[in-house]
């Protein structure tokens, strides 16, 4: 194939992306069936089947079972604020960022001892079998489900101390840098690593997507010194959310 032509059913992916995107095929409008899709365009069955596969995995169209493909409303993305280190003690970052965007901001927690992954272990410096506690959060805002988030800490720093359940007891919800001053450990420094992949459906399923849409992933760790003291996933649904960073200029 030449450079620059596109294959046939991308051209017709193309054209149908348009007239969604132009208000043609308005949301919640059925997607020309795979027939008449054949027939507007001069292809085949296979051209037309596969330019509908494209508009389903772009998240423009949806399959709704017995029904047909419709057209998927696309709210406009609204914004996460992270706003960087923050020297002063005070609520979770989440709790502060609801804060100072002027959002209703609520959230679901649970809290539970497990052994640590390799992967958690890698990250939080531990050894093959050590403990920690994990705590899973769903985070809303205006009752809409917007992030999805689970931290660890190493259960040999604050096992059996007041602030062994994040959310729980004298500094519960204060956020890791109060909590940990509680055991004069000074946090210096985050650490945040920012990606993307597929959902996996147990997460768009809390979150209110489809499985397979992609979700932005913020693996964020603590340390005091290089001594990391919390590390955390935050899984934020990639449609409907864009992070946005705050960050001092010195």
């Amino acid at each position: 194939m030449p450079f620059g032509e596109q294959p046939a059913y991308l051209r017709v992916a193309d054209d149908l992306r348009g007239k969604i995107l132009g208000g043609e095929l308005a949301p919640h409008t059925r997607l020309p069936s795979q027939a008449k899709i054949r027939q507007e365009y001069g292809v085949s069955d296979t051209v037309a089947l596969e330019a509908r596969k494209v508009l389903m995995a772009e998240g423009f169209v949806e399959g709704r079972s017995g029904s047909g493909t419709y057209v998927r409303e696309r709210p406009e993305p609204k914004l996460i604020a992270r706003s960087g280190y923050r020297p002063s003690y005070g609520p979770t970052p989440f709790r502060q960022e609801q804060a100072d965007e002027g959002s209703k901001g609520t959230w679901e927690s649970v809290s539970v001892q497990e052994v640590a992954s390799p992967a958690v272990a890698a990250r939080l410096r531990l050894q093959p079998g050590d403990k920690v506690m994990s705590t899973r959060y769903l985070f809303r805002t205006e009752g809409e489900p917007m992030m999805l988030s689970t931290s660890w800490e190493p259960l040999a720093l604050t096992g059996r101390t007041p602030v062994m359940l994040p959310e729980e007891g004298p500094l519960g919800g204060r956020g890791v840098v109060e909590r940990m001053a509680a055991l004069d450990l000074v946090v210096d420094h985050v650490v945040e690593e920012v990606g993307a992949r597929p959902g996996l459906a147990a997460e768009t399923a809390e979150l209110g997507g489809v499985p397979g849409h992609v979700v932005v992933v913020v693996c964020r760790t603590f340390f005091t010194g290089d001594r990391p003291v919390e590390t955390a996933d935050l899984v934020i649904p990639a449609d409907r959310y864009r992070v946005t960073y705050h960050l001092p200029v010195k």
